[in-house]
C-alpha cells in the first residue's frame, strides 16, 4: 500500500526520468536487442502491426529486459491492496484475474512480480493477460515472466487493442500515440517512450 501511494518518477520532467530511468543503456541495448531477436520482432509487426522500437522501450523501462521483474509476491500484492479503500474493486478484479491465470497453468501460485501486481517481462496487470496475453511461442501457455516471445507479442497485442494502427507514427500528436498512452497514464513516460523506441527504431522524431 506504501508503494501504491508513493510513485514520485513520474513527477520529473523528461530529461530527468530519462536519467534516472537509465534512457541511453536501454536505447544502445534495445539496438542490440532488436538485431539479435530480428525474425521475432519482423514476425510480430507483421501480425500486431507494431514496430520493435516501442516494445523495446517498453521491455527495457519495465524489467530491463527482463532482468529484474520485481520481489512481491504476486498474489499477496494484489490481495493486499484488494482491500485498501482506494481502489478495491480495482483490485480485487486483478487478484480474480491472477486466479483465474493460476487456474490455468499461465501462472504460478509463488510468482513474484512488482507492488501493484505487475507480473512478467513487459509488467502486465494480471486482468491484462486475460484480456491480452499472447502464447508467442506457440508452447500452449502464455508465460510472460519466462517467454520474451509470449510477452513481446502480448505488448503488441495490447497497444493494437488500444487503437495502434499499422504504418502510423507513435510520436506525440501521431496516430499511435494514443495507445502508448493506454500502457501507462503518466504523461512522462509516454514520451520517454516515443522518443527511445524513434531512436531504437532508427526514425526521425
Amino acid at each position: 500500500i506504501r508503494a501504491d501511494r508513493g510513485q514520485k518518477s513520474f513527477k520529473l520532467t523528461l530529461d530527468e526520468f530519462l536519467r534516472k530511468r537509465g534512457a541511453s543503456t536501454i536505447v544502445s541495448r534495445g539496438k542490440k536487442m532488436k538485431a539479435q531477436n530480428a525474425a521475432l520482432f519482423a514476425s510480430i509487426e507483421k501480425r500486431y502491426g507494431v514496430p520493435a522500437g516501442p516494445l523495446i522501450a517498453i521491455w527495457g523501462m519495465e524489467t530491463g529486459f527482463g532482468s529484474f521483474m520485481g520481489k512481491e509476491h504476486t498474489l499477496s500484492a494484489v490481495a493486499t491492496l484488494s482491500f485498501d479503500c482506494r481502489r478495491t474493486e480495482y483490485f480485487t478484479d486483478q487478484f480474480m484475474a491472477a486466479l483465474k491465470l493460476v487456474e490455468r497453468g499461465d501462472l504460478s501460485i509463488n510468482a513474484k512480480g512488482a507492488a501493484h501486481g505487475e507480473i512478467g517481462q513487459t509488467q502486465f496487470l494480471p486482468k491484462n493477460v486475460l484480456k491480452y496475453g499472447v502464447d508467442g511461442d506457440g508452447n500452449g501457455h502464455v508465460d510472460m515472466v519466462g517467454s520474451r516471445a509470449d510477452a513481446l507479442a502480448s505488448t503488441a497485442n495490447f497497444l493494437r487493442g488500444h487503437g495502434w494502427s499499422a504504418g502510423a507514427g507513435y510520436q506525440p500528436g501521431e496516430a499511435n500515440y494514443g495507445a502508448i498512452q493506454g500502457w501507462n497514464a503518466a504523461k512522462v513516460y509516454q514520451q520517454a517512450i516515443a522518443l527511445m523506441g524513434a531512436q531504437i527504431d532508427g526514425v526521425s522524431q
